[in-house]
């Protein structure tokens, strides 16, 4: 079933409010439209998973994710994702290879999230983080212990480094890739 009418009900820069008729007489139905964005699974020549902390104003605490960020016009999630890498985390390099894309929440949003997974990532010297970024190295075990007591918590992270595992040939300790 295709909406009727859809129309934009509120907008910022960041997200529009749509809102469609499904059935003549009914309410409309309401989603957010925003744009795709990228995350990046790093890992250092050493084996060590680039992890960011910072403070996130929606839930109102400091959170533990992966490099990330939107993608821009124009912009390939590839580019979007090595370019949110080197502005993050001062790393920069590697083999890289996008694993896909995945709807985050098909009930209210129309965007995607691109995976992606970064081998022998490198600190570019001289070159400065993102202010109100804390760069943090785990271990892959480091990793699995995060998200197994929830510190490491953002669903569709924890989902991209999955995918990782499934498609990018990552390997968690105990467990084997496909």
């Amino acid at each position: 079933m295709k909406p009727l009418k859809t129309e934009v009900v509120f907008a910022t820069p960041w997200f529009q409010v749509l809102g469609k008729t499904m059935r003549p007489g009914e309410e409309p139905y309401y989603s957010l439209k925003l744009p795709d964005y990228a995350a990046v699974v790093a890992i250092t020549e050493e084996q060590r998973v680039l992890v960011v902390r910072q403070y996130r104003p929606a839930v109102a605490h400091d959170t533990l994710e992966l490099p990330s960020g939107l993608v821009d016009a124009g912009e390939t999630p590839l580019e979007t994702a090595r370019r949110e890498l080197l502005e993050e985390t001062g790393y920069a390099g590697g083999e890289w290879e996008l694993l896909g894309g995945m709807e985050p929440d098909t009930g209210r949003l129309s965007n995607r999230i691109w995976s992606c997974v970064a081998k022998g990532v490198r600190r570019v010297e001289g070159h400065a983080t993102e202010e109100g970024i804390e760069v943090l190295t785990w271990s892959l075990e480091e990793l699995v212990q995060a998200t197994v007591d929830g510190r490491f918590d953002h669903a569709l992270h924890v989902a991209a480094v999955l995918l990782a595992v499934l498609k990018g040939g990552v390997k968690l300790p105990g467990m084997t890739a496909p």
